[in-house]
């Protein structure tokens, strides 16, 4: 499965932004029947767990740092998974990847992921 992260960019604080994540390529598998996840990383950090959903949509989790601000949310028909950010904050500043869970469940541990995506970056300005 091949993954597209898009919708990064430059946002003052704030503001909201969306992103986008879908299955590509020639690939005739798609994510469909798997949990979703965001991550996030900082230059010089490691990979930080940010929002996941299971393959139905039936459950979503969030970290901490971004709960109340942050939506999880997916397309099945469209094989494409969502983040709502709003009220961004500097810290929120990473590279953002999706990845695709071995499992129909979601989860916030990197090693459950099988597919990623290549990263979108979004810098938030103070």
């Amino acid at each position: 499965v091949q993954l597209q992260a898009f919708g990064g960019g430059l946002v003052q604080t704030g503001g909201p932004l969306r992103l986008s994540c879908a299955a590509a390529g020639r690939s005739v598998r798609t994510t469909r029947n798997n949990g979703m996840g965001w991550f996030r990383q900082e230059p010089g950090k490691e990979r930080e767990f940010v929002a996941t959903i299971n393959w139905n949509g039936g459950g979503t989790y969030y970290a901490e740092s971004v709960k109340g601000r942050f939506t999880i949310s997916r397309d099945n028909a469209k094989d494409t998974v969502y983040l709502q950010m709003n009220s961004l904050k500097p810290e929120d500043t990473a590279v953002y990847y999706c990845a695709a869970s071995r499992y129909a469940t979601g989860s916030s541990q990197v090693g459950a992921y099988q597919y990623w995506g290549q990263g979108t970056l979004v810098t938030v300005s103070s």
